[in-house]
């Protein structure tokens, strides 16, 4: 171990090869094994042969130490012993053996352990020629190839021809090549290792030569249904690799699927299903002949499994399959009410609501599954999913006017089983404008107030104070009444008798709007002050008498009356949101009793909101189109000559079917360089200067930030003619960061130059500060000597990245979160778009609100968004 730590320890050599390297002792062997890797196994050159190379220009010739004989005969010993272990242990070393002089004498010893009986030496010894023949080739063993071949035709055992196999992939390719074609039949016999080793042959030969792709299909095709999940798997991008025939692609995404339905390990379902998603961009139409199989993948636990499987499956439904689509997502979503498990528990709401998400926008392209699922998805308004499906029913009204009547009946009778106020502020909405027959409005209206009951809408301060006494009561818990009682034959007992608190249930059995209002929601007040104006309005055009129409303006503008009261005694209300109600319900009951403002205000509140809400809808279709038409662009064509590949010259965009063969490509998405570009771009502003140039040590640092891992790289150099020994770059930390690996004291020669690394871990992504000194002892003058380093300014703009979210998640975000700081900004910017370029491009988050750039205005309201 110190010898690994770079301390030298010369003397002990001989005394190891005395008192160890004979014993029979398993760990002891195993330890001079790591010692024998480690030692310096040459003799340092005199300074007399390094003048003397320097100036004739010739290397200095390594001479190996005495001892090293001695050390060989030692494990030539171990290679000739009787015991399996000690031999294929020995074997196993050889591997990592590089010196010539070293293995020469071993190499008869190793070829005879070829021939040994227990398949572990042989296993061994396959390997140890593999290494032997890689690093010396022709000078230590010339037939190895030859001599491979042979063993291998005769071997029986798994990872011996596996290891055969591994050299011959590696020295001499057209002999695996040969034995591979000689034993087809036979390669799902021999083992997982060989399998895969059969894979790597196939990328690496079709490769270099693509006319090859026809020896090898048979043997892909045969892999594909291998038992073992990896053998299937890379099989299966193999041959998308290799062939673009829709053959070829419908067998590797069947084979997707069945990996994805029969795998338990969350990560391999998410890995097969990003190389779904890769398929798709270019495959789609085989892959939606699989679409039910892929969607089977939704009975998986976890929701970001079932979010991919949708995000997969949407974009292969077509106006073909989707009716098959919707079945299996509306039962799905019946699943999810019916189960009441813990670990559904755990996923129902989301899951939920990212079903109604994908069966919503099935009906948006798909105009002929609308009426199928709006009435099936309406039975949720009462669940914890309510708030998506009022959304997409909101849009399904607007859309399409043949499905209105339908809608609005359904959701009159399923207004009282609502009970989250959001998504009853929308239910009246769509009912106030909605309602354009004179049945419709009727039936409206009567629910609308029956639910509401008649005013006033507060608590009167006896019922309130029946509910305060009544929960203290329930507080309390059941009381013990123990009484004495006379029995049948007329003895006494005792009986005890546990009594129960009554709870008050005269404001449980009230309608849930009335609930709401009573409990002080000011902004569904006027909204129901809104809808009952627009009904009232309304309904004279619809060809309603006289009387009803007087009637139901009369209940308006009591119900009005009493909902203006309640949010004047609400204690809970803003002021705000009082004078805004005020005023709201003033202009409502104008427009009923007024003539004039009736004139006024009867187009703008009949017509102007569904006007709105429609340019709303073309809005948000228009940007998914383009968000279409973008994804579209980004395919790239497949050209007549795609075979023919310069690799030193082509981009590092993976092109045509070459999407897994390409290392380039690789290197690219895991970099996340994906363009191509030159990394020293983007790391020079990644550096930072610690010292100035005048000290005796310069440092500068490289931070690389890997989401919430930072690694620097300091590099140190030495700007005196002394050694430095002891040198410590001493860090330390401001913020939520933690030094994870903190540098190690280094030796520093004169003149010259080292990088040492560090690691930290961040807790948070927030701004913080690293700070520290360098310490170190000049070897020659024994003077320690100190310096301050510059700080590293950590920002949080290194933690997140401009993206974007739909309204709905930006809305639940918000509310969970409960965080709101207002900012005063002074700047010299007067245009108001302007200004919000400036601070989405300074905060380094994108904007999700669409602004018209012509209009000008002294109001703007955005919502920003971004993540790490």
């Amino acid at each position: 171990m110190a010898m690994l730590g770079g301390e030298a320890m010369p003397r002990i050599l001989m005394q190891v090869i005395r008192f160890c390297i004979n014993s029979d002792d398993k760990p002891l062997k195993k330890l001079c094994m790591l010692y024998w890797e480690v030692v310096p196994k040459y003799q340092e050159p005199t300074s007399d042969e390094v003048l003397r190379a320097a100036q004739g220009g010739q290397t200095v010739q390594r001479k190996l130490l005495p001892e090293m004989i001695l050390v060989c005969n030692a494990l030539m010993n171990d290679l000739n012993h009787p015991n399996e272990y000690v031999r294929g242990s020995m074997l196993r070393f050889l591997c990592k053996v590089k010196d010539e002089e070293i293995l020469g004498p071993l190499i008869p010893s190793i070829k005879a352990c070829l021939q040994h009986r227990h398949q572990y030496v042989r296993k061994n010894a396959a390997m140890a020629v593999f290494m032997a023949h890689k690093l010396h080739g022709e000078t230590l063993i010339p037939d190895g190839p030859e001599l491979m071949e042979t063993f291998i035709n005769a071997e029986t055992d798994v990872g011996a021809r596996r290891n055969a196999f591994l050299m011959l992939y590696n020295e001499s390719e057209e002999l695996a090549i040969q034995y591979l074609a000689k034993n087809l039949d036979d390669v799902g016999k021999f083992g997982d290792g060989f399998a895969l080793l059969v894979l790597d042959l196939t990328r690496k030969a079709c490769r270099r030569d693509p006319n090859q792709k026809s020896r090898f299909v048979r043997v892909l095709f045969q892999m594909l249904s291998s038992e073992s999940p990896a053998v299937s798997y890379e099989a299966a991008w193999t041959l998308i690799s290799m062939s673009n025939s829709p053959t070829a692609v419908r067998a590797a995404a069947a084979t997707y699927t069945n990996l994805l339905n029969s795998q338990n390990d969350n990560n391999v379902i998410m890995i097969v299903l990003e190389r779904l998603e890769q398929l798709q961009k270019k495959h789609s139409k085989i892959l939606q002949e699989l679409l039910q199989d892929i969607l089977r993948a939704l009975s998986s636990p976890n929701p970001d499994i079932c979010k991919k499987v949708l995000d997969v499956s949407m974009t292969l439904v077509t106006s073909k399959n989707v009716a098959d689509v919707v079945v299996t997502l509306k039962r799905e979503v019946s699943k999810t009410e019916q189960e009441n498990s813990d670990s559904s528990e755990d996923k129902g709401k989301v899951y939920r609501n990212m079903l109604i998400t994908a069966i919503h926008g099935c009906a948006v392209r798909f105009p002929d599954v609308a009426e199928s699922v709006v009435h099936t998805l309406m039975d949720f308004l009462s669940s914890d999913g309510g708030m998506q499906v009022i959304i997409f029913v909101r849009a399904i009204v607007e859309r399409y006017p043949d499905l209105r009547p339908a809608i609005l009946s359904k959701l009159v009778n399923t207004v009282d089983e609502v009970t989250n106020n959001n998504v009853m502020c929308i239910c009246l909405w769509i009912l106030g404008e909605y309602c354009e027959t004179s049945e419709t409005v009727t039936d409206a209206f009567d629910t609308i107030t029956q639910q509401l009951g008649d005013a006033p809408f507060i608590v009167q301060a006896e019922e309130k104070q029946a509910q305060e006494q009544a929960a203290i009561e329930a507080a309390k818990g059941p009381k013990m009444v123990t009484k004495n009682v006379v029995l049948s034959d007329g003895t006494y007992a005792t009986q005890t008798v546990y009594s129960e608190p009554k709870i008050s249930q005269s404001l449980d059995k009230s309608p849930h709007l009335r609930k709401m209002i009573i409990g002080g929601d000011i902004f569904l007040g006027s909204i129901i002050a809104s809808c009952l104006t627009k009904m009232c309005l309304r309904a004279p055009d619809l060809g309603m008498d006289a009387v009803t129409v007087k009637s139901m303006t009369v209940k308006a503008l009591l119900t009005m009356c009493g909902i203006v009261k309640m949010a004047e005694v609400t204690v809970s209300a803003q002021k705000s949101s009082l004078a805004d109600c005020s005023e709201r319900i003033t202009l409502c009951c104008r427009a009923l009793l007024d003539p004039k403002a009736k004139a006024l205000l009867k187009n703008t509140l009949l017509t102007e909101g569904k006007t709105s809400f429609a340019s709303f809808l073309a809005h948000v279709q228009d940007k998914d189109g383009s968000g279409s038409e973008e994804s579209k662009e980004e395919t790239i064509t497949a050209q007549a000559d795609d075979l023919i590949h310069f690799r030193q010259l082509r981009s590092l965009t993976a092109q045509g079917g070459d999407l897994d063969l390409d290392d380039g490509s690789d290197l690219a998405r895991a970099t996340g360089y994906a363009d191509g570009s030159s990394l020293l771009s983007n790391e020079l502003s990644h550096v930072y200067q610690l010292s100035g140039f005048a000290d005796p040590v310069y440092a500068e640092a490289f931070v690389t930030v890997h989401d919430y891992d930072i690694l620097l790289e300091i590099l140190i150099i030495n700007r005196t003619p002394n050694t430095l020994a002891n040198l410590t770059v001493e860090l330390s930390t401001m913020g939520d960061m933690k030094i994870v690996e903190r540098p190690q004291s280094q030796t520093i020669g004169p003149l010259d130059q080292m990088t040492i690394r560090a690691s930290i871990k961040v807790s948070s992504t927030e701004t913080g500060h690293i700070f520290g000194t360098i310490v170190y002892e000049d070897a020659s003058t024994q003077e320690k000597g100190y310096i301050n380093l510059n700080d590293i300014h950590m920002d949080i703009m290194d933690y997140i990245r401009p993206a974007t979210c739909t309204d709905e998640v930006f809305r639940s975000m918000w509310a969970e979160f409960e965080w709101e700081n207002k900012v005063a900004i002074s700047t010299s910017i007067s245009d108001l778009v302007e200004f919000l370029d400036h601070i989405v491009s300074s905060t380094n988050m994108s904007c999700l609100t669409p602004h018209d750039r012509s209009e000008k205005g002294s109001f703007l309201a955005a919502n920003l968004y971004a993540k790490r």
